[in-house]
């Protein structure tokens, strides 16, 4: 019987650490995987090395974030050193968002706009948003478009008055995207439990 409880008590004890054995795996392995990415930042092909660096940036792979610090200061083709900002604020350099804005002034304007437009929330936009000149501005407003909130429709409201025209419409389509978006995106509703009497079932 002795022997019983050991063999027992030796498989309780043996079952949590496979089980934290095949967690350290998959982290191992997403740590791999994130590792052969960021060898790709040193490959001739500019191409390869934007590519690497909008995958790390999906990743948010923080620990590459030295890495990708030290080639974004040698790097010398524009899209991918806006790739590499990208990264870097989705590796926490929050300080890099400024180079992406600024880029809405410039050739690279798309490819900033489809980074900005992928931001969990507008709110670092915020801050921003009155200091740019207007050409950034109404490519601002355009992000604000596709990433915008409730709160969002305040900050625009006075630009939606704006002398410039172009403001003006990019404020006001911005307006309309948000609201459309808000109106098609109801709250959600706590269920509320049936309560059952007596003598009566739950079934309909």
């Amino acid at each position: 019987m002795l022997a019983s409880l050991v063999v027992t008590a030796g498989a309780v004890l043996a079952a949590p650490a496979s089980h934290f054995t095949a967690q350290d795996d998959a982290v191992g392995v997403a740590r791999q995987d994130s590792a052969s990415v960021a060898k790709r930042l040193s490959s001739r092909n500019a191409s390869e090395r934007r590519g690497a660096a909008e995958e790390l940036a999906r990743l948010a792979a923080i620990e590459h974030r030295r890495l990708v610090e030290g080639y974004r200061v040698q790097e010398r083709d524009v899209r991918v050193k806006l790739a590499m900002d990208w990264a870097l604020y989705r590796q926490g350099k929050s300080e890099a968002i400024y180079s992406l804005v600024r880029a809405l002034d410039s050739k690279q304007a798309e490819q900033a706009v489809s980074y900005l437009s992928a931001l969990e929330t507008p709110e670092p936009l915020y801050a921003v948003l009155s200091r740019v000149n207007g050409n950034t501005q109404i490519r601002l407003l355009e992000v604000l478009a596709h990433v915008g909130d409730r709160d969002t429709l305040e900050r625009i409201k006075p630009f939606t008055d704006s002398l410039d025209p172009g403001i003006s419409d990019a404020a006001k389509f911005a307006e309309r995207e948000i609201t459309i978006r808000l109106e098609e995106t109801p709250a959600a509703e706590p269920k509320r439990q049936r309560l059952v009497s007596k003598g009566e079932t739950s079934e309909p």
